[in-house]
């Protein structure tokens, strides 16, 4: 891995979005969720519809982290009215980090959080938040590592099951 490129996601790119989006999806929570469940989620919120949708909202962008032409995670991060929650205009949301499991532990995961920190900045946010299920404990150590702290609770719904995300937050 000589240099991971990170490039913003067009319209174009909805097919290898949605690629990249259900495989890291599932091979994250596959292991602790029920299979209908996890089919519900996967069709329902990376549809091609659905994603076109976000590409296309000005107040979304996403990220592809590229090895050697191979699309190996991506970013999704929401200003203004596309958060998915708190919609306060001095917040940024990380919605998504995911990266392909033969990557972890590569550093991958954290220049897309760089990226996302550098955009939060360029657009003047006064902090970052994101929700991270509360079994994702990976997840969880690596929001707290980089500054992010607990503010609050919230239902995440896979298919049928509802789970509870810790919401965290950076003060920039």
């Amino acid at each position: 891995m000589n240099s991971i490129i990170i490039s913003r996601v067009g319209v174009n790119d909805v097919e290898q979005l949605q690629a990249i989006s259900r495989s890291t999806f599932a091979q994250t929570f596959n292991e602790h969720n029920d299979a209908e469940d996890m089919k519900a989620y996967l069709d329902t919120s990376f549809a091609t519809d659905k994603l076109t949708a976000e590409i296309s909202n000005p107040n979304s962008e996403f990220y592809f982290a590229i090895d050697n032409e191979i699309i190996i995670g991506y970013l999704k991060i929401n200003t203004g009215s596309a958060q998915t929650e708190n919609k306060d205009a001095n917040a940024f949301e990380i919605e998504r980090i995911y990266v392909d499991q033969a990557y972890l532990g590569k550093k991958i995961g954290q220049l897309l959080f760089e990226k996302a920190i550098d955009l939060a900045k360029v657009k003047k946010a006064s902090y970052v938040w994101l929700g991270v299920w509360e079994e994702n404990h990976r997840a969880l150590a690596f929001y707290k590592k980089n500054g992010f702290i607990p503010f609050d609770k919230h239902i995440f719904r896979l298919g049928n099951d509802e789970q509870t995300d810790i919401m965290m937050k950076l003060k920039l």
